[in-house]
């Protein structure tokens, strides 16, 4: 069994400390990383994302190779911490977290916010901003973890993503336009990717079943389904497989109300040329 370090609390960087010990315990004894793979039955290249301190992985992968390495709790531990750690992510997002990691395929419905998955550093900045709650360091902090989550997105392995957004959404502009127009750049030039299909939910689409809920389902490489619904201060992971199946049902009528995905891009494409020409003529105008 490799020797094992004391894990505590005191951890200064708890990320760091993660990443060091899967490599200090995959380079001891010299197992190649295409070779680890084959052995717990996960992906090399997620392994090495992990190594380098890009992902944390989910909690199924570190249970995999704490028992591959025979260090009992410790990688959970370290992996625990990192996923505590405030510089990194909020603690209510800790399991939503380790899902999203090894989802394989997600659908997203937003009320009033673009995903975080879909977010820039612009819009992601001025909503975690809002109401002078984080600034300076702690701000660039987890602005920088966000665009590392949205790093995924690209990967090779990239999961499947559909989003449908409220109208509402689309119509609450940044207060800096310049970044909100770079953000409605940056949704259509993701939304043109394969693998991630957005539609518009619009205002003439009327009450429906999640007329109160933000929701996000997470399908994982076993074949289940957790559900997130979250609010402005809190969130929820769902696993009850009735509950979640509930949500999908509803997901799935708000889909049918929605745009298709060629008109919802042609919505917000109408939207950027508003911010474009200052139009005053519709509900947005870029120019402030």
């Amino acid at each position: 069994m490799p020797s094992r370090r004391a894990v505590t609390g005191r951890s200064v960087q708890p990320r760091h400390r993660f990443a060091q010990e899967l490599r200090r315990l995959r380079c001891e004894p010299g197992v190649p990383l295409r070779r680890l793979g084959q052995r717990p039955g996960w992906d090399h290249s997620l392994l090495g994302k992990m190594e380098k301190g890009e992902t944390l992985g989910g909690p199924e992968v570190v249970q995999a190779l704490d028992d591959f390495y025979r260090t009992p709790g410790l990688l959970l531990a370290l992996w625990e911490l990192a996923l505590r750690d405030r510089d990194e992510f909020k603690e209510e997002y800790r399991a939503y977290m380790g899902l999203e990691a090894e989802a394989t395929s997600m659908w997203h419905f937003g009320l009033d916010i673009l995903h975080g998955l879909l977010q820039t550093p612009g819009y992601a900045r001025e909503r975690m901003g809002l109401g002078g709650g984080m600034t300076g360091t702690a701000l660039d902090q987890q602005v920088s973890a966000r665009m590392r989550r949205r790093a995924r997105l690209h990967d090779a392995g990239a999961p499947v993503f559909r989003a449908i957004f409220s109208e509402a959404a689309l119509r609450t502009p940044l207060a800096d336009r310049a970044q909100w127009r770079a953000q409605l750049e940056d949704l259509l030039r993701t939304a043109s990717t394969r693998h991630i299909t957005v539609h518009v939910l619009p205002f003439s689409a009327g009450l429906h079943g999640l007329a109160s809920t933000s929701v996000t389902f997470l399908r994982q490489s076993d074949g289940s389904t957790a559900a997130y619904t979250e609010n402005s201060v809190s969130g929820h992971v769902i696993e009850n497989p009735a509950r979640v199946e509930d949500l999908q049902h509803r997901y799935d009528a708000v889909r049918d109300r929605a745009l298709a995905p060629a008109a919802s891009l042609a919505f917000i494409r109408r939207l950027l040329d508003e911010c474009a020409h200052g139009s005053t003529a519709g509900p947005l105008s870029c120019d402030g």
